[in-house]
């Protein structure tokens, strides 16, 4: 099933627009780690906490579902397809992957709120390394998905090489078919 031109492009803006959205989320999540880390204003430091885990409930969450639903709907939609060429599939495998990491990664933000909401808690308890680790983390691999969509590198599945062959009999077919 191939989408109209409009839908297309409605898709297509729809997909862009949370990928890159997730990816300046990533950015801002680096920008509070490292104020969290870096900061001498302990409110400043337990604030930064505080906010990344409903900030990631809220912003990160919903941004990782919406880049893996529209890049869904945008290839079963497109003559790339799910699973025709390998630079699709990977950018689903990271997708997929970055919102597993990411979901089970809440259980981190929850923590470092509660700590970081304890007015008893040292400081250096509250500082925390490991939200910076996964943003870089996180941006690298968002980067990586974002230059094999703009790059799209050669190579077909086995299934796309046997899909596209079925194409091409069916084109051939109909050409050599006699007319009465």
């Amino acid at each position: 099933m191939t989408m109209t031109p409009r839908l297309r492009k409605v898709a297509l803006t729809a997909h862009v627009t949370s990928t890159v959205g997730w990816l300046g989320a990533v950015i801002v999540f680096l920008a509070l780690a490292v104020i969290g880390l870096t900061s001498q204003d302990a409110q400043t430091v337990r604030g930064a906490y505080l906010v990344v885990e409903p900030a990631a409930w809220f912003v990160l969450v919903p941004l990782a579902f919406a880049s893996l639903l529209t890049g869904i709907v945008q290839s079963l939609g497109t003559t790339w397809g799910l699973f025709r060429h390998y630079w699709v599939l990977f950018k689903l495998l990271i997708t997929v992957v970055a919102t597993l990491v990411l979901l089970i990664y809440m259980e981190t933000f929850s923590y470092m709120a509660a700590v970081a909401a304890d007015p008893n808690a040292d400081l250096d308890v509250v500082r925390n390394t490991s939200p910076r680790f996964h943003a870089v983390l996180a941006l690298l691999v968002l980067l990586v998905a974002m230059v094999l969509a703009v790059f799209k590198p050669r190579g077909m599945t086995r299934y796309g090489r046997r899909k596209q062959d079925e194409q091409w009999r069916k084109q051939r077919e109909q050409r050599t078919v006699p007319m009465s």
